[in-house]
């Protein structure tokens, strides 16, 4: 009777803690639909992501095109102003040129008049 009793108790505690191929399968497809579960997740994340990138990457095209139509005619604008300042700088060039001639004449008329 004491040896039935310890041998009911071994295989209880054999039963408790070991698994049987039903607990190793059971096991496997929970962790096969985990695994799925969790791809299918993956799946999702990234096709969001795609997205996100895709708009972000679109706003930035926008954002350049807008730079470059900003910077285009802030350069025209600069264009013009240099323009215009060569303009003014010749026009005081040859206003300087016409004065040192007039004033090189007189100079000369006044050494011919001397001599």
């Amino acid at each position: 009777a004491q040896a039935e009793a310890q041998a009911e108790t071994i295989i209880n505690l054999m039963t408790e803690q070991l698994a049987t191929k039903i607990d190793l399968k059971e096991g496997e497809a929970a962790l096969n639909r985990d695994l799925k579960e969790v791809e299918a997740g993956l799946k999702r994340d990234i096709k969001e992501l795609e997205l996100k990138i895709k708009e972000v990457e679109a706003s930035l095209k926008r954002d350049i095109k807008e730079l470059e139509v900003k910077l285009t005619h802030d350069m025209k604008e600069m264009e013009l102003r240099l323009e215009a300042k060569i303009e003014n700088t010749k026009s005081e060039t040859i206003k300087w040129v016409a004065a040192m001639l007039v004033a090189q004449a007189a100079i000369i008329a006044a050494m011919v008049k001397l001599i």
